[in-house]
């Protein structure tokens, strides 16, 4: 069975609101794990959004050491829900194996997009407004600067112009190319 007039908006509607959940909660992970302010207008939104599944989560899947498990099992089920419900509304069936593989290489694909958004959006707060501080241009600093960071050692200065986000940004649609094909291939072979 394939699509029919009314499952393409059904999708649509499941497929959106999953994702942006999925992104909070993504996010939430990352700058808890960059050590963002806790204080900060976007961190208490993305807590105070994800907090509810997290709690209960937390009492059954402890962190390790700086790393949220639970956020990390929260935002894996959530894709694997999300996959499944479109294949369930498209009339395919998967299994969990090739469902699981999927569900990872989407949450990777979401990963490396959130690092190329923030890589990008820093680099252009920095040319518009330099010098002033608002919300989230903390949060793009936090989340970005251990990236830059590794890049700066490589490339070398020139002269007041910083070429690390226009690396980080190559490197990243790099990592893209490279990691996820074959992810999907070992999807569809398993599926």
């Amino acid at each position: 069975m394939g699509s029919t007039y009314m499952t393409d908006p059904i999708i649509f509607v499941i497929d959106t609101l999953f994702s942006l959940y999925i992104l909070a909660v993504l996010l939430r992970f990352l700058l808890q794990w960059c050590g963002a302010d806790f204080y900060n207008p976007i961190s208490q939104f993305l807590v105070k959004v994800t907090h509810p599944p997290l709690r209960v989560l937390r009492r059954f899947v402890p962190s390790i050491g700086k790393i949220d498990t639970s956020s990390l099992v929260l935002v894996l089920t959530l894709q694997m829900v999300d996959d499944f419900s479109i294949f369930l509304l498209r009339g395919n069936t998967i299994n969990i194996g090739a469902l699981t593989i999927l569900s990872i290489t989407e949450l990777i694909s979401l990963l490396i997009n959130v690092f190329v958004f923030a890589v990008f959006a820093r680099a252009l707060l920095s040319w518009i407004n330099p010098g002033t501080f608002n919300a989230a241009e903390s949060i793009l600093v936090t989340l970005t600067e251990p990236l830059l960071e590794i890049i700066r050692k490589f490339i070398p200065d020139l002269g007041g112009v910083d070429l690390s986000p226009l690396a980080a940004l190559l490197l990243l649609q790099l990592a893209k190319m490279v990691i996820l094909p074959p992810l999907h291939e070992l999807a569809s072979l398993i599926g």
